[in-house]
Formats: C-alpha cells, structure tokens, sequence
C-alpha cells in the first residue's frame, strides 16, 4: 500500500515538468511555488528541466529603492513585446515581517501587460537575504527558462549597496540611478560602478539628469581590451522615453557578449557560485542532522562557555570526527 504515493511522485513531477515545458502558466506558477518553498518536488522540476535551459536572456536590473525600478521594467517589457518577445519579470520584494512573504506582489505591477499571455511576472520574498535576491531565484530562472521566455527581467529588491549578488545570475545588468541623489559617492564607496553594463539615468525630465549622466561617465570602470564600454543612458521611464534605445542597447551588448566568448564566461561562473552554494547548504543540513545525535557537542558547548575552548577550534574538532 506504502509503494501508491511513493511511486507517483516521480509521475506529479514529470506531469508538471510537461507542463511548464508547454507554457501552461498554471503549470508554471505552481512549479515556481515548490522552488520557493523549497520542497523537494521543486528540486526534482529544476533538475529535470535544467537540460532544456540556456537558451533565455537573463537581464537584472538593480539600484536603489525609488529609482524607478518597477516602471522601467514595466516600460521595457513592452519594447520587448513589441519585438515578438515573450517576457518574464521576477520581482524580488522585502518580505513582511509577519508572514514572510512579499510585501508588493504581482499583481501592482505591469498593469498594462495583466491580460498578455506573452508575459509573465513573479514576486519573490526575499527573506531577508542581502544582496538583493530571493534564495528562489535560481530555480525560478531555470523553471522561465524551460517555460520559453525569451527573456527574464530580475528586479532586485532595492538594499543600496549591498546589491551585487545579481551579477551571478544574469547575463547582463542594468544599474538604474536617479538626478539629485548623490548616488556617484554612494557608487564609488560601495564598487556598484564595477557592477553594471549599463547604467540608466532616469527621469531624464529632471533639469540635473544630464549633468548627473556626465558624472557618471567620468566614473566608468575601465574598459578590458576587447571589452564592452559600460554605457550612460538617459530614460524617463512614465513617458517610454529612452527606453527603446536601452533594449537596443541590450541586444548590442548580448551579440557582444556572445561573440566575444564573455557570455559563456559569466554563465561558468554564475552556476560554478550556484553550485558550490547549493553544496554548501546540503552539507549544512547533513551536518546539523549529524550534530543533533552527537553528544559530545554539548560537552564541546560547555567549554565554550567557559571560554576554555574558541569557537574556532571547537568547530574544527567537531568537523574531525
């Protein structure tokens, strides 16, 4: 009788697998949950349509809270659009301090593309992650990636300095800032300039836009022979304005990348991260599993206590046995 829900496991994964594969959004949004959730049904999804990824453009757009981050997004998903492109946008937002989800959520965002099935938008919590992202976003890509979306917009949840982890997961990244904010101090102090390849002055509307766009150009990261030149644009997001030239500005810095051999650089480096993170976890829970039923923890917690032995050297006897 115990072998019925065992064995259909492995059936629910593949049906939900196929239909993330079809573009069932339904399919989708449920696998996307399990990812979050970090059920082991997820992990079985992202393992058996890892071979089916590669293919999607993974663009992160990041800066500080206000930058006009959601509407950019918004305004270059419909310039995405209306090239034939199917769009998916993960939206990573803080997270309630009661329930752990994402504060925002989806359904405020991309208004204007709510009934196109050509495009889909997540919200992820972040959990109180630094750096910007969702534990869940890997996963979450690979599920987009597999569903045949031509490209996944990464909106990061807006810490400030802190928002670097986005260059492991995408291919490219787009640093939004805004006229008026002293945001080059803050860029320099933080190394965020090193980060982008393309930087967005929005607002271009706001008097100091082109001024703070000059500024900007005098702190660009040195160009590598061969490299991309990080490029300054100019958008105003509410109006549309600018933002054309910045998809194109992405498509010229995607066939950059690929012909240079930089774009399968990065994509190397992003899941050799990705893999040792998820190694470090597996091991983490194995050894916590493995310290619960050890008794000599308690006797080496003693001695810390007492300060008779440093955590250091507790952790690496306990790592020896």
């Amino acid at each position: 009788m115990s072998a019925g829900p065992a064995s259909s496991a492995p059936q629910a994964a593949a049906r939900l697998a196929a239909g993330v594969q079809a573009g069932e959004r339904r399919a989708l949004a449920r696998a996307i949950t399990q990812v979050e959730r970090r059920t082991e049904l997820g992990r079985e999804l992202c393992e058996r349509l890892f071979a089916a990824t590669g293919r999607a453009r993974v663009v992160g757009l990041t800066g500080p809270p206000g930058a006009g981050k959601s509407t950019l997004v918004a305004a270059l998903t419909g310039c995405l659009r209306a090239a034939g492109r199917r769009v998916a946008v993960v939206a990573v937002d803080p997270s309630s301090p009661f329930t752990a989800g994402a504060l925002l959520g989806d359904r405020i965002r991309l208004d204007d593309h709510a009934g196109d099935e050509g495009v889909f938008v997540r919200s992820l919590a972040s959990r109180g992650r630094l750096g910007g992202l969702a534990r869940a976003v890997p996963g979450t890509v690979t599920l987009l990636d597999a569903a045949g979306y031509d490209d996944v917009l990464i909106e990061t949840v807006g810490v400030g300095q802190s928002e670097i982890e986005i260059v492991g997961q995408a291919d490219a990244v787009v640093l939004i800032s805004l006229p008026g904010t002293g945001d080059e101090t803050q860029m320099i102090k933080a190394g965020i300039m090193e980060v982008p390849d393309v930087i967005v002055v929005n607002r271009a509307d706001d008097e100091r836009a082109r001024a703070h766009a000059r500024s900007l150009r005098r702190l660009r990261r040195p160009v590598p022979a061969g490299g991309w030149e990080q490029l300054i644009l100019l958008t105003t997001a509410t109006t549309g304005e600018g933002v054309p030239a910045l998809a194109e500005a992405l498509d010229q810095l995607q066939a950059h990348l690929r012909a240079s051999g930089e774009l399968e650089r990065r994509r190397r480096a992003g899941l050799r991260r990705l893999l040792l993170e998820l190694a470090l976890e597996d091991f983490g829970a194995e050894l916590e599993r493995r310290l619960a039923a050890e008794p000599a923890l308690e006797g080496l917690l003693d001695d810390v206590c007492t300060r008779s032995l440093a955590p250091a050297a507790a952790a690496r006897e306990l790592l020896a046995r």
